[in-house]
């Protein structure tokens, strides 16, 4: 099978297309470079040719002659999103919706959507594919307008699947230290002590990054019938943590970091999720990893590579800071696409 994997650069991308070759498919990436320099660690046993391109200006000659595109290239993360909400929803929402009709003009007839989780953002009671979405923030909430415009598309020669993800986590050589096993991790193996401001209350599901791909390469591989037009929501049903519990996993792979807790909890996102489908659906799929071995996994990285302080805390692993960075430097204009350098007049 061709696939056409878009954020082949980011975190989730540089674990998900050696996966695919490995699998014996043909893969073809898109990445605009936004985070190219963000390497923590050299941990990719194959590399993909990737084409340098926004999402925004993907055309039916790039997606010619593919069978499948596994759509993972957005703005990440709801800080971002709140930062700049308007490009947000431009690059999120209309951009993603306009790859989609793109992937359907070219003839493609798989097209896999990271959605997210997040999309039910507080819950009282646990949710699952058929609850309603509440979104909190303008990142879920473009994942949610992404999988309402596209899933009209479907018909008999395009089939779209949307994959809510929950929250990932692990070691990628293209790191991200935003997240919040992630974070956690890193701040306690770093300064030797998490110290919490909130109590730690609300649930969040997590997902590994490697059982995310598996996921994917499951959708890949399902009948048509079993995944068209499709919503998965993707984790265990069994990793649905407090965050209290996933700092304590942390501290259980770093016992010597001190992990203290606040009384307030600013944050009233909070929802239990249900991944039955999912391990109903697709045959063979089910999760390898828990907090307690994903933590381990980043320890273990961590050591291995001397992670310092200023690494965790750098631009190159915060998705935030390297686009703030990028913004400030004049390397990307308002509306996020690349600027001639003027020192060099190399257009990135």
């Amino acid at each position: 099978m061709k696939i056409v994997v878009t954020g082949t650069e980011g975190y989730l991308g540089a674990l998900l297309a050696p996966t695919l070759l490995e699998s014996g498919h043909s893969v073809l990436g898109i990445d605009t470079g936004y985070y190219k320099q963000g390497w923590l660690y050299n941990g990719v046993t194959a590399s993909v040719e990737t084409l340098a391109k926004d999402i925004r200006h993907v055309t039916v000659e790039d997606l010619a002659g593919a069978d499948a595109v596994v759509h993972m290239a957005e703005l990440s993360n709801d800080p971002l999103g709140e930062l700049i909400p308007d490009v947000t929803y431009v690059v999120n929402h209309k951009g993603s919706v306009r790859l989609a009709e793109t992937a359907k003009a070219a003839g493609v007839s798989r097209f896999v959507y990271m959605s997210s989780c997040s999309v039910y953002g507080v819950a009282e009671d646990t949710v699952d594919e058929t609850s309603a979405v509440n979104p909190q923030t303008a990142y879920a909430e473009c994942k949610a307008l992404v999988e309402r415009d596209v899933a009209p598309l479907a018909d008999d020669e395009f089939s779209p699947v949307f994959m809510r993800n929950a929250t990932a986590y692990g070691a990628s050589p293209r790191q991200r230290f935003d997240i919040v096993l992630n974070n956690l991790a890193g701040l306690a193996y770093t300064t030797g002590k998490i110290a919490m401001t909130s109590d730690g209350s609300p649930w969040r599901p997590l997902v590994h990054g490697l059982d995310i791909a598996k996921s994917i390469r499951a959708v890949l591989d399902a009948p048509r019938e079993a995944i068209h037009n499709q919503i998965f929501n993707v984790g265990d049903s069994e990793q649905v943590y407090r965050v209290r519990e996933i700092a304590e996993a942390v501290g259980r792979a770093l016992p010597e970091a001190e992990i203290t807790f606040g009384e307030s909890n600013g944050d009233n996102r909070s929802y239990k999720v249900n991944f039955d489908k999912i391990h109903s659906t697709l045959e063979g799929f089910r999760c390898d990893w828990n907090a307690d071995k994903g933590a381990q996994q980043l320890v273990d990285v961590f050591k291995a590579i001397d992670l310092d302080e200023a690494t965790f805390k750098g631009k190159g692993h915060t998705r935030l800071k390297q686009l703030e960075h990028l913004i400030r430097t004049e390397q990307l204009d308002k509306e996020l696409f690349w600027r001639v350098q003027p020192t060099s007049g190399i257009t990135k």
